[in-house]
């Protein structure tokens, strides 16, 4: 039997595209925006404020958001610990409340609370905007706050060619880059809203996009196995082999569906959702497991 640890890279990109699925978000986007925000490391942590993690989350912005949504994954515990005092999260005991911002730290839940903060706000931004909100929209709301997005976007809807540091002088201060250009002149709010397009897209790509699999470490606990994430398999493959093997193998069994009438009667089995690709995924694991 052999024990294979999970790369860093991929474990975080698995729980990106499980949370992202989870919540219906795009993919894309929030693995665009974890590496703009942190490059990938789940660890990051800003100098200048109290954004740590994946997503760079401020205290209070994590607060807030485990409250809103940490019972639907497992956290009642932190999200009843949370109290809410004239818009201001707080934590009466010391200790529990370092632990859940420590949570900010785990990819599996920072990936979670991002997909879910963006969903929220996606719904409420589609509301002003009066069209679907894109990934840059989202991202101009993680920014700014909800608030600050939709004043951003109205203005510039009214106005893109208008100063961005006279629109959030505050902001301004603090992001200077975003801000200003490198000669001192303020940037307008349609250079604002295209530089962050630009770094969206291209930290995606450069991340990658193809979607992998739910976070490992949920597949370790549904297998029984203890530890940091890992995959077992009798023949010793390592994990993105397994991966390959259970997109080879759905795509195989897929192709092999040649009536429309049969793919009507395996569609529910066969659709490569990451679900599906996740129970191959198991399967593959536990064959293993047994060896």
């Amino acid at each position: 039997m052999t024990v294979t640890p999970i790369s860093n890279t991929g474990r975080i990109q698995s729980a990106i595209a499980w949370a992202a699925n989870k919540a219906g978000v795009d993919f894309s986007y929030l693995l665009g925006q974890a590496k703009l925000e942190s490059g990938l490391n789940a660890s990051a942590r800003a100098s200048t404020s109290s954004a740590s993690g994946l997503y760079q989350f401020i205290d209070q912005s994590w607060l807030s958001v485990v409250k809103q949504h940490g019972a639907q994954y497992g956290l009642g515990w932190a999200a009843d610990s949370i109290q809410s005092s004239g818009g201001r999260m707080s934590v009466a005991d010391a200790g529990t409340r370092q632990a859940i911002l420590a949570l900010r730290n785990n990819p599996d839940v920072a990936a979670a609370m991002a997909a879910e903060h963006a969903s929220d706000n996606a719904d409420a931004l589609q509301s002003t905007l009066g069209r679907t909100a894109n990934g840059t929209d989202l991202y101009m709301a993680h920014f700014l706050g909800l608030g600050g997005a939709r004043k951003f976007l109205g203005a510039m809807q009214a106005s893109p060619g208008a100063s961005g540091a006279a629109l959030f002088p505050a902001a301004a201060r603090a992001n200077r880059n975003v801000f200003y250009n490198a000669d001192g002149s303020a940037k307008s709010l349609a250079d604002i809203y295209n530089r962050f397009s630009d770094k969206l897209g291209a930290s995606a790509a450069a991340a990658g996009t193809t979607q992998p699999l739910a976070p490992m470490d949920m597949v370790s606990r549904t297998l029984g196995l203890g530890g940091e994430a890992t995959v077992i398999t009798g023949a010793g493959e390592d994990a993105s082999e397994a991966v390959q093997w259970a997109s080879t193998t759905l795509d195989q069994l897929r192709g092999a569906q040649t009536t429309a009438q049969q793919m009507a009667q395996s569609a529910s089995v066969l659709r490569p959702t990451p679900d599906t690709a996740r129970l191959a995924y198991m399967m593959l694991a536990s064959l293993g497991g047994q060896a």
